[in-house]
């Protein structure tokens, strides 16, 4: 029987860079035997060949809104998103000072169950995409207060390995036992598992 869209739950993950996001999605839908949606924005900057613009940051905006529609389609009963348009709408805000009112409009209307909000206590790793090692604190405060302002269940996922892995576990499980048709061991037949990196 296919999964109906109301019976479906999207955790998100977020959070500063190098903060973990990559990695939790990848051990979750391990353990979960699911699906998890890639972070379009760091595959798009890397192959940029300039200095991204607006225009990118709206462009990878809607490719998220994209992806979500794409899991509302897929046969799985818990779909995994390595970052959402909370990311996006906090990057508008604080390099360009503006944000298009369509991304908060998407914030409000699409449904996501439960936000993953790492913390940056794990080491910084550089790489040619990341350039907010600087400031990792300031932006997970500013993921923290977003949140809040939308209401949006959230937990914050701290520690290292194993414990992060077993705290995003539990308040998954807690939402999970609240949709009764809830299979423990959902099919998947288009795992992102190669997929590596997060902005």
């Amino acid at each position: 029987m296919r999964v109906k869209s109301e019976d479906k739950t999207f955790v998100v993950m977020t959070g500063p860079e190098s903060s973990g996001k990559t990695s939790l999605c990848e051990v979750l839908s391990d353990y979960y035997d699911t699906c998890w949606m890639p972070e379009f924005a760091r595959e798009y900057v890397e192959n940029l060949k300039r200095d991204y613009t607006i225009e990118d940051v709206e462009l990878i905006a809607k490719k998220q809104v994209k992806q979500y529609e794409e899991a509302i389609d897929k046969d799985q009963e818990i779909v995994f998103f390595d970052t959402f348009l909370i990311i996006t709408k906090i990057w508008f805000t604080y390099v360009y000072g503006q944000c298009p009112i369509w991304v908060h409009q998407g914030l409000k209307q699409l449904k996501v169950d439960l936000f993953l909000l790492c913390k940056p206590d794990i080491p910084w790793i550089q790489d040619n995409v990341r350039e907010n090692g600087h400031i990792r604190e300031e932006l997970f405060q500013l993921y923290k207060q977003e949140l809040d302002f939308y209401g949006f269940n959230y937990c914050i996922i701290e520690g290292s390995g194993e414990v992060r892995k077993k705290l995003a576990i539990k308040h998954i499980n807690r939402i999970l036992a609240e949709k009764p048709h809830y299979d423990k061991q959902p099919n998947c037949s288009n795992s992102q598992k190669s997929y590596r990196g997060a902005l």
